[in-house]
């Protein structure tokens, strides 16, 4: 990995591709700590100070933020309206025909889909802000009942400026991301999620090691060997053959080639995690509706939920965490890979897998071979995300332990392929001179 880079930067071209990558994640990280107006930083500081666990969508967002959430920053709401607008997107392939339409016609539905994706991000942007600056009025439900203020004037006028900057913030980091994505090395919001997550690695482990230096060191070689298992479960594809038989189209001879389809072992990515975690905060968010402000005859399902799903370290909370992953993981991979589309369009093309008959039989065999890899990459997701939460019971560490759940998950899976893209232009360069 350190080969890759230094050979990159005796590169030109890659060097300033490096250095307008280096340059977009600085300005994305300093966004990170500027408060949005109306906001007091001071007070903010002093409510996160005393605040305690952050569980669910909100802990997961602002894991995803690098921590600007809970400080209320421009950037508040960090990659999350783009991530949750891609998801509803995608998913909107498989029930409404027109999208279905356009991702089958190539560059231009692509291209319009993405204007979509933006559009809809702008919505979410707009409709997330105006819910986090709700909690900011009544800040006890972001940090605790310690904390009573962090919004010196809450006036309609302040309030819909901090909407609309928050917004605006959302829109420049999607802007970034694809700056990156055409001006940089490419992969912007992978890598604008990836340096948000590693910037809190430092105070994370800093907090564990206030626990003592054997409890850090202990730490560090569970998270070397998670690190481990992560990159080796990314890597692990298996790889269906697919042969190609021969066709004269007009006086050309095309096909005779054998390729693959590759299947990975974590298809879903962290996306069963972002899935589970909204699911779970959905109650809690409706009993924090539901409470009396004076904390007198609050119902009885509202406390239910305080006691089984608020909490992060209750054996309930992990038990429903743990299914909703496992059938969030099989759910996602029905719905992204369609073995019969697959199957029609190796037949369109003279494709065959050697032993299996083209058509409907190709289709079951690729429905069997999914189903027998989604079921280890199922639990390995749902081990991997249970890891967080363990250690906050062993450790008292909080739900963004460094090495665990979709934080590591991220890092190893954007790191690998970050490295893999600049190999890859570096191999362009090397045959392009080779060439001359």
């Amino acid at each position: 990995m350190l080969t890759a880079f230094t050979r990159a930067f005796k590169t030109p071209d890659l060097r300033k591709k490096l250095l307008f990558t280096l340059a977009i994640l600085a300005l994305f990280r300093l966004g990170s700590h500027v408060p949005t107006p109306g906001i007091s930083y001071t007070l903010v500081q002093q409510c996160q100070a005393v605040a305690g666990q952050t569980n669910g969508v909100l802990g997961l967002a602002n894991l995803f933020s690098g921590g600007a959430l809970l400080q209320l920053s421009i950037f508040a709401l960090g990659v999350m309206p783009y991530i949750t607008a891609s998801i509803i997107v995608q998913l909107l392939t498989v029930v409404i025909p027109k999208f279905e339409e356009l991702k089958k016609e190539g560059q231009a539905g692509q291209t319009k889909m993405t204007q979509y994706t933006r559009y809809l991000t702008i919505g979410l942007s707009l409709l997330q802000s105006s819910t986090l600056i709700t909690f900011a009025r009544n800040p006890s439900s972001l940090f605790g009942g310690s904390c009573q203020t962090i919004m010196p004037d809450d006036s309609i006028k302040v309030v819909l400026i901090m909407v609309l900057t928050m917004t605006a913030g959302s829109g420049l980091i999607m802007w970034m991301g694809e700056l990156i994505t055409d001006k940089g090395i490419g992969n912007g919001m992978s890598l604008l999620i990836f340096i948000a997550i590693a910037a809190r690695f430092p105070e994370s482990l800093w907090a564990i090691k206030d626990q003592g230096w054997d409890k850090f060191i202990l730490v560090i070689i569970v998270g070397l060997v998670i690190i481990a298992l992560v990159v080796f479960v990314e890597e692990c594809t298996r790889r269906v053959p697919v042969q190609y038989a021969k066709r004269m189209v007009g006086r050309r001879m095309y096909g005779g080639t054998s390729t693959y389809i590759p299947l990975k072992l974590n298809m879903a990515n962290v996306i069963p995690i972002i899935f589970a975690s909204s699911m779970l905060a959905l109650p809690t968010l409706v009993a924090q509706f539901n409470r009396p402000a004076n904390g007198v005859n609050t119902p009885g399902w509202v406390n239910w939920i305080d006691t089984y799903l608020a909490r992060g370290d209750h054996p309930i909370y992990m038990v429903i965490y743990f299914v909703l992953i496992l059938f969030f993981t099989f759910f996602y991979v029905s719905i992204t890979f369609q073995p019969t589309e697959v199957a029609d369009n190796m037949k369109k093309y003279g494709g065959f897998i050697p032993g299996i008959r083209a058509g409907r039989p190709t289709a079951e065999y690729l429905d069997y071979v999914l189903t027998r890899i989604t079921v280890p990459g199922a639990i390995y997701l749902a081990v991997i995300s249970m890891i967080p939460l363990i250690a906050f019971v062993l450790l008292k560490a909080d739900q963004n332990f460094p090495f665990g759940g979709a934080s590591v998950i991220i890092i190893v899976g954007v790191g690998l392929q970050t490295v893999k893209q600049i190999e890859s232009q570096l191999q362009q360069h090397h045959y392009e001179g080779f060439l001359r």
